[in-house]
């Protein structure tokens, strides 16, 4: 099993566990601490969704720092077995599991979402077609983390906040263009 420590909130220090899995690599770190720094260090009384959860480090991250209710998105079911064990195991209830496809999730989801993380395989070429719907999916002074394995090609209806590249991962943040 890999490990993922929660850098800050009530939850900092504990760990979260996930399996291998053919494209999952939690967000570094380095790049949580700068994600939530931009963010503000508490999420209090925000909606999150984690598209593409994986090991689930920044949905158990945005839950630590006071988020009201955190969406995880997660296909692989040896992967969402470990989200369902995580959550027992920290005793957090305000983070709901959702065995599905990000795409498929996010094309038919009807709630809107203060923050959304967005992580999705570097592979696969999903980016493009969330960029388009998300930005509905947002409440308004909403944000978009996007993190990928290239520059992202952003559409007009969104603007970059904040950016910064770690090693193969560039990262964005993004909001809906005024």
């Amino acid at each position: 099993m890999n490990k993922v420590r929660i850098i800050g909130g009530e939850l900092r220090s504990r760990v979260i566990t996930f399996p291998d899995a053919e494209g999952l690599r939690p967000t570094p770190d380095r790049v949580r601490e700068t994600l939530f720094n931009w963010l503000g260090q508490t999420l209090y009384g925000r909606t999150c969704l984690d598209l593409f959860a994986g090991s689930g480090a920044l949905g158990f991250e945005a839950a630590s720092r006071g988020a009201e209710r955190v969406t995880m998105v997660e296909k692989n079911p040896a992967v969402v077995r470990a989200l369902q064990n995580n959550l027992k195991t920290l005793g957090v209830c305000n983070i709901f599991v959702h065995a599905q496809d990000g795409l498929e999730f996010a094309s038919r989801d009807k709630q809107r979402y203060d923050v959304i993380f967005l992580d999705p395989p570097f592979a696969a070429d999903y980016l493009p077609k969330l960029l388009e719907i998300l930005p509905e999916r947002l409440n308004e002074g909403g944000l978009l983390y996007v993190e990928s394995g290239a520059a992202v090609e952003v559409p007009p209806t969104l603007q970059v906040k904040k950016s910064g590249k770690a090693g193969q991962v560039h990262y964005q943040l993004l909001g809906i263009q005024q």
